[in-house]
């Protein structure tokens, strides 16, 4: 914990989302934390801050200036192990954007090097600042669906143009990104997905590379996961489709919620199903049901509050939201649909990390990109803005 009245906050990366954090700080969106220092190896993305803040081209120069109790990463995604890694050796308190790293054995990586309990390591996983997710989290867990049958998710209003992809030259790479919807957009949605409901035992997924866009990677998926409890799950995602969809459905014992376009509805079943199966005489009536509308509008605190979380962990040693070391289911399940939908086979969970860092250093090797001599073990001591 700090000892001191604010933490003091540096920002590596600023691009969208690191600027738009330092923007949040800077209006006292987030007490406890003090903007102390920026970092960007691109000097048009310093420009424009108070004179006063200090501002640095590398990380290395940032970490060693010794002003900072704690560091946010929002760089390009395979920095976010390397310069993970660096910061905790530091000594300082981490919070790492999402994904926490690229593949499955950069995240054990990352993680292993977290060895002080008294450093406070977090993940921007801010959707699960949503009360709706929240609610039903504790749906799940304090039983009211009963055991899960199905789960289906619909989330393709993730819409981007060509000249996103174009407006950066690590975008949409094996090299640069090391996938696409599933490792850019989808992190929070897989990363709820796994907070909900666990990790499937298996995925099969089909996936198109480039189907709407100019790009290597994926930009169209849809997966089938199995649970070793007999519940099935679809998860549908795209960058191409307009206006698209946002729609969870869980199907439980209980009954099934469906959240979409702000609502969180809940149709409860007065008999559980398996046991209305088994006493009704009849062949065809269903359980009667109860219609609940769950209030609750807005999406909860976001960004802002997952840095008050931390903000709170540092100084107070209030729990985190989002641990880091949870990041790695999500980046697991984003790798295993990208392996299965370009191999044609059902991956099994857990899934070996070699295989997967094998699978993507090939597509970087036989890549036609201009950044395909880089290695997915490269150093951090070069990036560019995220997002």
């Amino acid at each position: 914990m700090s000892t001191s009245t604010d933490v003091r906050f540096g920002i590596i990366g600023m691009g969208n989302m690191g600027s738009s954090h330092a923007k949040n700080i800077l209006a006292g969106k987030v007490p406890g934390l003090k903007l102390a220092g920026i970092c960007d190896s691109n000097p048009e993305k310093l420009k424009g801050y108070a004179e006063d803040l200090p501002t640095f081209a590398s990380a290395d120069t940032l970490f060693d200036a010794g002003i900072l109790d704690a560091v946010l990463i929002a760089t390009p995604h395979y920095d976010h192990t390397t310069l993970g890694i660096k910061a905790l050796e530091k000594g300082l308190h981490v919070l790492v954007e999402k994904p926490i790293s690229v593949h499955k054995a950069d995240c054990e990586k990352l993680i292993a090097a977290h060895t002080n309990e008294k450093q406070v390591f977090a993940a921007m996983f801010n959707q699960r600042t949503n009360p709706q997710y929240q609610k039903l989290r504790a749906m799940i867990q304090g039983g009211e669906l009963g055991d899960l049958k199905r789960v289906q998710w619909t989330i393709t209003d993730w819409f981007r143009s060509e000249f996103y992809y174009q407006s950066g030259g690590w975008r949409a790479t094996w090299a640069g990104e090391g996938g696409g919807v599933l490792l850019n957009q989808c992190p929070h949605q897989l990363d709820l997905w796994q907070w909900l409901f666990g990790m499937p035992s298996k995925v099969r997924a089909f996936l198109t590379l480039g189907k709407f866009h100019d790009i290597e990677v994926e930009d169209d998926v849809t997966a089938y996961l199995e649970y070793d409890n007999g519940c099935t799950g679809v998860f549908i995602t795209t960058t191409g489709e307009a206006p698209g969809t946002n729609r969870l459905e869980v199907a439980g014992d209980r009954g099934k919620v469906v959240i979409e376009n702000g609502t969180f509805s809940f149709i409860r079943n007065e008999v559980p199903t398996s046991e209305h199966s088994r006493t009704v005489q009849a062949g065809f009536t269903r359980p009667d049901v109860w219609n609940v509308e769950i209030p609750g509008k807005g999406g909860g605190e976001q960004h802002v509050g997952i840095m008050k979380n931390f903000a709170k962990a540092v100084l107070n040693g209030e729990a985190l939201v989002a641990r880091a070391e949870e990041g790695i289911h999500s980046v697991e399940l984003a790798n295993a649909m990208i392996l299965s939908g370009c191999t044609h086979e059902t991956i099994e969970l857990p899934m070996n990390p070699e295989t997967y860092r094998g699978f993507l250093q090939d597509k970087i090797d036989n890549s036609n990109h201009v950044k395909k001599t880089v290695d997915v073990k490269a150093s951090a001591d070069d990036f560019s803005s995220s997002f």
